[in-house]
């Protein structure tokens, strides 16, 4: 083919001594089996350990998923203390704590406080290897049955959907509309009504002198 328009001249190479830039992947196959290998014998000179971090249950956020209940990153430092661990404790027995988080409700708070305790009573904690804790004895037999605790403890069910009723006539009488716009009022005239009362109470008060 040769040159014609505005474009790059060709100037291809074909002669380059290629042979000695091949690079060959033959031992795959045995890296793959020594990785392996290698992550048993840290796990196996580790001890026993959850294979997964216990994580807390979450809302998902936006109104449209908010009934659905996920897993987070991490427990607050709220529900940590609540269940009677320090932060870093926690964070050595694979409870992970996330300070971004902020508890919104009771409800959320006490869930994740009660999943931390389960979870304190399933799992075995080793002593630390160290002269200290050489005297320290370790129940064999409860290791023997011990699993993946993380996975024991499934998210709780988002809500539990309520059977069909007939509407009661409190409901039928009652407006959304009509209560939300009184506690909306009442709510923005509440300074003013404090300023009525304690007015009040002082002309009473001179009143009476």
């Amino acid at each position: 083919m040769g040159f014609r328009h505005n474009n790059v001249l060709h100037n291809n190479h074909f002669r380059k001594d290629w042979q000695r830039r091949v690079k060959v992947w033959f031992d795959q196959p045995g890296a793959k089996k020594r990785r392996r290998n290698a992550r048993v014998a840290k796990a196996t000179s580790l001890g026993l350990k959850p294979t997964k971090a216990l994580r807390p249950a979450v809302r998902c956020p936006t109104l449209k998923y908010n009934t659905k209940i996920r897993e987070g990153r991490g427990f607050t430092i709220d529900e940590v203390k609540a269940a009677g661990l320090g932060k870093k404790q926690a964070r050595s027995i694979g409870i992970p704590v996330d300070h971004r988080r902020r508890n919104k409700s009771e409800e959320s708070l006490k869930l994740n406080v009660e999943r931390i305790k389960a979870y304190k009573e399933r799992i075995v904690v080793l002593p630390a290897r160290s002269k200290q804790n050489k005297s320290k004895k370790v129940d064999l037999a409860s290791l023997k049955t011990t699993r993946n605790v993380a996975a024991a403890f499934p998210l709780p069910a988002s809500s539990t959907p309520e059977a069909p009723r007939a509407i009661t006539a409190e409901e039928k009488e009652a407006t959304a509309f009509l209560t939300l716009r009184t506690i909306r009022a009442s709510h923005r005239s509440e300074g003013a009504r404090k300023l009525r009362e304690a007015k009040k109470a002082e002309e009473e008060a001179n009143a009476k002198k």
